[in-house]
């Protein structure tokens, strides 16, 4: 099993097939995930002092804050891959 690596900003890069979600931060329950993360020394923050607009969470528990969002990780996975560009699901109506 090969890892399959994703640039996430400021020269930091994680292994997609370690990571079980993406979330977004703004959330309450998010943040409560975070807190507790941090509290455990479970958190590892990547964003270089910026903000965060992306929460991954890895198999092994730990959660990694990003500076770029989940949709921009998922487009350079793509990339990576050499697949059809990552559409969103977002909750605007198709025009």
């Amino acid at each position: 099993m090969s890892a399959e690596l994703v640039h996430i900003g400021f020269d930091n890069i994680i292994a997609m097939n370690r990571v079980v979600a993406m979330l977004s931060p703004t959330q309450q329950p998010t943040k409560r995930l975070i807190q507790e993360a941090r509290n455990k020394g479970m958190l590892i923050d990547a964003t270089h002092a910026r903000k965060a607009k992306a929460a991954v969470v890895m198999d092994t528990g730990l959660i990694v804050l990003a500076a770029i969002s989940a949709e921009t990780i998922a487009r350079r996975l793509d990339a990576s891959r050499g697949e059809a560009s990552f559409k969103s699901g977002g909750d605007e109506e198709e025009k």
